[in-house]
């Protein structure tokens, strides 16, 4: 399959841009060769500017959970757009958000919106700072929380992808109140508090991985992370960008039955905008400025057009859930993968929560940061690119989760799955 102006695009644009992207992930690093360049997205399908169309199973990494260009969120924003596209300024559209955060999360009593993930989570880093005046923070390697400077350790997403999880630029002080533990070691956990429990400000984690390839917790892990927090008066922070109205309408710790005490969202609280919130108990939110001495402000927190789009979506997802019809899918799929997969005689591991998953070429099972780095990215690599010429698109990176949209049929599931049948005899 010919793509060669989206490598003169790419050409055209690494003389401009670092590496040609605004965004690391985008640069097919983890899989070789060049990005296709987007010429448009509808429902389920991308268009790249050669003129070919692929099935989508990246929706712009999670928040296109109802495909591109739905025509419930397009009209809000188009209408949003003919007031004004930003003003800097209260409006009722931020509030109304934030009363579908609070209705649809048991743990979100009080919301603040910012415009990116990151954000949210340095944001959320801060506040539990402040609230509980510590700084120790504790992450799991192979998480990843943004490009916040005090995260960037041992982190997941673009970060593995390119093999330099430490960045440069990084004064070693912004990581010194950074502890790195192991995703789903629990004695790991119960020393670290042991040693650190009185420093410690908050726990952060995403409850289902998606930044390492798919990877679950255990429940042992996520109940002795809440009984740890509450017992040394830390405060548990779930990163859901990734999972939030995604796993369920209330996330993650919907479907496990979790409260943790902060919670940072992203992606699909957007519906494709730049986006990010964090929120959680009313008395830790108070904290944050003007009601609060805890700083954080932005000049497009909020922004008409992000909001309209975040309203629009979760008013779908809620008047119209298709958190059933995913899991069939997302099963249908999974499970035609996984025979493929084991008729090409190639070891692997699927792996998969709701509409989220990723399919690991290895033997082992994948349970954190160490044994997902244990995985063939050359294979994944090649993987890829044969599903590419068969119009499928894939997360370009073997430590990235792969997401079903409810603009997926099961005509499109069969036609991935047949696909991916030929796709994994051509790379045994």
């Amino acid at each position: 399959m010919k793509r060669t102006k989206s490598q003169q695009a790419f050409e055209r644009a690494s003389q401009l841009i670092p590496g040609g992207v605004n965004s690391p992930a985008r640069a097919f690093g983890g899989v070789g060769g060049s990005p296709i360049f987007v010429a448009k997205g509808e429902g389920p399908s991308l268009h790249d500017i050669d003129g070919h169309r692929y099935l989508d199973y990246c929706g712009s990494w999670g928040p296109l959970i109802l495909g591109h260009c739905h025509p419930r969120v397009v009209k809000a924003v188009e209408a949003a757009l003919h007031n004004g596209a930003s003003f800097g300024a209260p409006t009722e559209l931020e509030t109304r958000l934030a009363e579908l955060i609070v209705a649809a999360v048991p743990s979100i009593e009080m919301v603040r919106m910012v415009s990116s993930g990151t954000e949210a989570s340095m944001s959320a880093i801060r506040l539990a700072r402040g609230f509980t005046g510590r700084d120790l923070i504790v992450k799991f390697a192979g998480c990843y929380h943004g490009h916040v400077d005090s995260l960037l350790v041992q982190a997941g997403s673009s970060a593995t992808t390119l093999g330099v999880p430490n960045s440069p630029g990084v004064p070693k002080g912004c990581t010194a109140d950074t502890l790195a533990l192991r995703y789903n070691d629990v004695n790991g956990l119960a020393e670290a508090f042991k040693a650190h429990g009185g420093k410690i400000a908050g726990v952060i984690l995403e409850p289902v991985v998606g930044n390492m390839g798919l990877v679950t917790p255990t429940a042992e892990f996520l109940s002795e992370l809440r009984k740890l927090t509450q017992q040394h008066g830390a405060l548990l922070i779930y990163d859901e960008v990734m999972t939030g109205f995604r796993l369920a309408y209330g996330g993650a710790q919907e479907l496990f039955k979790q409260m943790p005490d902060l919670t940072v969202l992203g992606k699909i609280v957007g519906g494709g905008l730049p986006v990010g919130a964090y929120g959680g108990r009313a008395d830790i939110m108070k904290k944050i400025m003007p009601a609060g001495p805890v700083f954080q402000a932005g000049t497009l927190s909020g922004n008409p057009l992000a909001m309209a789009a975040g309203i629009a979506t979760l008013e779908e997802l809620r008047d119209h859930p298709p958190y059933e019809r995913l899991e069939k899918l997302s099963q249908a799929l999974t499970a035609g993968i996984d025979q493929a997969a084991t008729a090409a005689g190639l070891p692997h591991r699927l792996q998969r929560v709701g509409s989220m998953w990723t399919l690991f070429f290895t033997s082992d099972p994948v349970v954190d940061y160490d044994s997902a780095k244990k995985c063939d990215t050359e294979r994944f690599g090649r993987f890829f690119w044969a599903m590419m010429d068969r119009g499928v698109y894939l997360p370009c990176s073997q430590f990235e989760a792969a997401f079903v949209s409810a603009a997926h049929t099961g005509e499109h599931i069969a036609e991935t799955i047949v696909s991916a049948r030929e796709a994994l005899a051509a790379v045994k």
